[in-house]
């Protein structure tokens, strides 16, 4: 069989790994190369080459941008980061049609999409790249927010590829007067300034000065910078002020996730990125702000709604599903069915 590279492609940085026979190699790292383009797409031409056999089809990457994905083309971002904002550093690919460009150095097929958007339809299949979803939402929560969406079996992009941005949607906003205008990047009240991992941060800041007892705040005592991965580890490890730190991390995201429900109807609702890292402590905090939308209650149970979980994967599925289909894998499970009903079919027309 033959093989495929994925490429998770992020302005931290870049992961490649071969894809075969349904078996991922180790995928090799590398800080991201933020100089220019030049600099980038040979960094990334480089790690195809190491990680290249003669059998390899095809390459796919994830990238942390929207991207219009029939050219392959980066689109350049709406506005600029603001001061104290999360965005300060970016990937040199502004308009660049990557697609071409890499297809060019490298001589193989190149797909090119959103690496949230691949990275909801590696969660919407198994291991064994069975469909297991065909309705499904994934937050990828890090430095920023990001939503990928997957609705009915297939990746759902929108008008220009920028559906799905979830961490732009309004979460909280003093409304008792006229509504603020935007003024920065992320723009406060938004799911990505209460909710990402640089808010994680900030409750971490608040945690070790409340809790002088802490474990976040002996670390702070040892002059070691305090941030939202201590609070993870120090939740998972039973310190209740950090458990406490992830509970009102989970809720501010639980919002975001009722949102998702609400708009999507979806069968799941996953949580990736660094904030796996919290698993069942964060989907806990985070489902009782999100039941069931009204339209499943009528149908189900009171209790029954969409399944609320933390990635299966954590950050592999993106390259695992950067195979540059865009659309849903092949299904055997599926074939078999549609076969069964032909041939029923046939022998009702025999008969």
């Amino acid at each position: 069989m033959s093989g495929v590279i994925g490429i998770d492609l992020g302005v931290t940085r870049v992961a490649v790994a071969l894809l075969r026979d349904r078996e991922r190699s180790e995928p090799l790292v590398r800080p991201t190369e933020r100089s220019d383009t030049d600099a980038l797409v040979g960094q990334i031409t480089e790690l195809v080459d190491q990680a290249r056999t003669d059998d390899v089809a095809a390459v796919g990457v994830g990238v942390a941008r929207v991207v219009e994905f029939e050219t392959g083309r980066v689109v350049a971002a709406g506005r600029r980061p603001g001061p104290g904002g999360n965005g300060a550093v970016d990937l040199p690919l502004a308009n660049v049609p990557l697609r071409h460009v890499l297809e060019e150095r490298l001589g193989l097929p190149v797909f090119v999409d959103n690496r949230t958007s691949v990275s909801a339809l590696a969660e919407a299949h198994d291991e064994q790249l069975e469909q297991v979803a065909r309705h499904l939402v994934f937050l990828g929560i890090g430095a920023g927010v990001g939503g990928g969406l997957v609705l009915g079996g297939r990746i759902y992009r929108g008008a220009t590829g920028g559906a799905g941005e979830l961490g732009h949607t309004i979460v909280g906003l003093d409304l008792a007067g006229a509504v603020p205008a935007p003024m920065r990047f992320p723009q406060p009240g938004s799911l990505e300034f209460v909710a990402s991992g640089h808010a994680l941060d900030g409750l971490a800041g608040q945690a070790r000065n409340v809790h002088p007892k802490s474990e976040l705040a002996r670390l702070r005592g040892e002059g070691k910078p305090v941030l939202g991965t201590d609070v993870i580890r120090a939740a998972r490890d039973g310190d209740p002020s950090a458990a406490r730190m992830i509970e009102i991390w989970g809720q501010r995201i639980g919002i975001g996730v009722a949102n998702a429900i609400n708009a999507f109807d979806p069968e799941e609702v996953v949580i990736g990125g660094y904030a796996a890292g919290a698993g069942d402590l964060l989907v806990e905090a985070a489902r009782p702000l999100s039941p069931g939308s009204p339209r499943r209650a009528l149908r189900r149970r009171p209790d029954s709604g969409p399944s609320r979980r933390p990635s299966r994967r954590g950050t592999s599925s993106r390259s695992r599903a950067a195979r540059g289909r865009g659309s849903r894998p092949p299904c055997r499970r599926r074939r078999r069915r549609r076969r069964a009903r032909s041939a029923g079919s046939a022998r009702a027309r025999a008969s």
